[in-house]
């Protein structure tokens, strides 16, 4: 069965561009410290807002007027009451009756502008603040109809503002997709405005970029990065803690694509910088991001060293007992457990789960789900199924009632989908790869490796219950989607195309599996070579299927489970 890579977490995000104050206590995963959609989310770059100035009259004498709300004196007024009562604490559905009373009378009074616009931005705001994030989506899509970016650069902030508050917002409901396409409107109109090269345009590519890895579309993701190093060039001088922040973003992108030594050189860069700068904390958070390099480059004491160094650090600053603590922790069970030394990762194991149980106050629900995710794994590797399934279950649990988190619970069912399948339990795997399934589609994400791969899986688990017909429809689709992400010569997608043929050939559609399998055999050969075990095997499978082609029709039919490709 092919490969099945947990998914990435999806940002905890909060309301932006209109904030208000409030705590933000977070943890940083992978060393990675600005905001990134795989984070905690900080709000969207923005230019200087044009601010309304509230009239010179007392709020008694605007209500003798508020009868009628195109009282042009009451919009500007009820916008600061609103304002001013979230600042302050206060009941939140009474901020949000006067912001929706001001969007009214801004409407009313003058009608599509600046003025209307930027209530609205406030009022979709609270909504989010509330957790109505469906509410807020109709209310910003009015706010950017309401501006024209061409009547002057305070409409174009406003409008700029506007697409990266409905892309913040789209995020947190977890449609990527959505979100990518709000980042791109406002960028265009920030370039329009500023032009290519403004040092603030930097901003807004790094947030583009960081949605565009959510989204695990990282050619995107490396365009946007680049661009903004090379605007870094032209404005900062060498080695700004700006630049070593891109070059962070880009050796994740890096890693993300598999070209370890690249990441590797752009994290050591970005060390250099911070360690001049005289910050500790970045300098450790990005030794745990070089340790992870050395595992995936199989350098096993380098990462052990790195993540040490990093764990002494983050002990002297944090404390023993908080969640980055447990996340080293859980870097260096890996490790060992890599390694062979499965006592040492189970202690560290264990040491991260005692954290996890009693986190410190302020840290995210996701953050410990995604720990937890991460040790299951590891037990999943140490052979202790149960205990595994356990974990990811109470990350199920965690994850439950917390919006715009479908993606990181369908990677978490997936996963499950794979436990249940290593142990034969198809049923149970069938079901909880199906959910991910939908909440994938849900969220958008049917163009992704991760979702080919998803797929993949359920055909599995469904020609295990003798579903064919449904399995050769998830094959195909897999298919589909891993040629275009992946290529044709990928292994994944031969895995895919192999067992697609074998589930053709359960239903009899012998001649459909000996093309496909023929196709297979040429890829393998070309980048094999004829004398590789599994060109043989492909050549077995092939001679046996065309015997078959040319006897009669009448025959008893192969075992599914023989057909299904065992390399895959």
């Amino acid at each position: 069965m092919l490969g099945l890579v947990s998914a990435k977490t999806t940002p905890n995000a909060t309301p932006q561009h209109v904030s208000f104050p409030q705590n933000d206590n977070c943890i940083h995963k992978n060393g990675y410290e600005t905001p990134s959609p795989l984070l905690k989310r900080t709000p969207s770059p923005s230019f200087a807002k044009p601010k309304i100035k509230p009239p010179n009259k007392t709020l008694q004498e605007l209500r003798t007027h508020e009868s009628s709300l195109d009282n042009p004196d009451l919009g500007p007024f009820l916008l600061k009451l609103a304002i001013d009562t979230v600042a302050s604490g206060d009941n939140q559905d009474k901020a949000l009756d006067y912001a929706a009373r001001a969007s009214i009378s801004f409407e009313k009074s003058s009608g599509p502008g600046l003025d209307l616009a930027m209530s609205l931005q406030v009022e979709a705001a609270i909504y989010c603040s509330m957790g109505r994030l469906e509410d807020a989506i109709p209310v910003l899509e009015r706010s950017i109809e309401a501006l024209d970016h061409k009547n002057g650069s305070d409409h174009a902030v406003a409008k700029f503002s506007g697409f990266m508050q409905l892309g913040d917002t789209y995020s947190m409901l977890g449609r990527v997709d959505r979100s990518i396409s709000s980042y791109e409107s406002g960028l265009k109109i920030q370039t329009e405005t500023l032009g290519d090269l403004d040092p603030s345009v930097t901003e807004t590519c790094r947030y583009l970029a960081e949605a565009y890895v959510q989204a695990m579309q990282f050619d995107e993701a490396e365009k946007l990065c680049q661009r903004s190093l090379e605007i870094h060039r032209v404005h900062n001088a060498p080695a700004s803690l700006e630049e070593a922040g891109d070059r962070r973003l880009m050796a994740l992108i890096y890693e993300a694509k598999g070209d370890y030594e690249s990441a590797l050189e752009h994290l050591v860069l970005a060390s250099m910088v911070m360690i001049a700068a005289g910050q500790e904390n970045e300098v450790a958070a990005i030794d745990v991001s070089i340790g992870n390099i050395y595992v995936s480059l199989c350098r096993f004491d380098e990462a052990i060293f790195s993540y040490q160094k990093a764990l002494t650090v983050f002990k002297s600053i944090r404390g023993d007992d908080h969640c980055t603590i447990a996340s080293v922790y859980i870097r260096l069970a890996d490790v060992y457990c890599k390694t062979g030394k499965l006592r040492e990762s189970k202690s560290y194991c264990e040491n991260a789960l005692r954290i996890l149980s009693k986190p410190v106050p302020g840290i995210a629900t996701e953050e410990i789900a995604s720990g937890l995710t991460e040790i299951s794994a590891i037990y999943q590797a140490l052979n202790e199924h149960e205990e595994a399934l356990k974990l990811l279950d109470m990350a199920m649990k965690l994850l439950k009632d917390t919006p715009g988190q479908h993606s990181m619970i369908a990677g978490i069912e997936a996963h499950m989908g794979v436990m249940f399948y290593k142990v034969g339990r198809y049923g149970e795997a069938r079901s909880s790869f199906k959910n991910a399934v939908a909440k994938l589609r849900a969220s958008g994400k049917t163009r992704s490796v991760f979702f080919g791969i998803v797929l993949n899986q359920m055909g599995l688990a469904s020609a295990q219950l003798y579903r064919i017909d449904e399995a050769a429809q998830l094959f195909q689709e897999a298919r589909e989607i891993l040629e275009q992400e992946c290529g044709s010569c990928h292994l994944d997608t031969i895995g895919v195309y192999s067992n697609l043929a074998a589930t053709y050939d359960a239903m009899g559609r012998v001649e459909d599996a000996t093309v496909i399998l023929e196709y297979i055999l040429k890829l393998r050969e070309e980048k094999l070579g004829t004398a590789n075990p599994e060109v043989a095997d492909e050549k077995e499978r092939l001679a046996m299927l065309l015997k078959e082609a040319g006897r009669a029709r009448i025959r008893k039919g192969n075992s599914l489970v023989n057909l299904l490709d065992s390399s895959s």
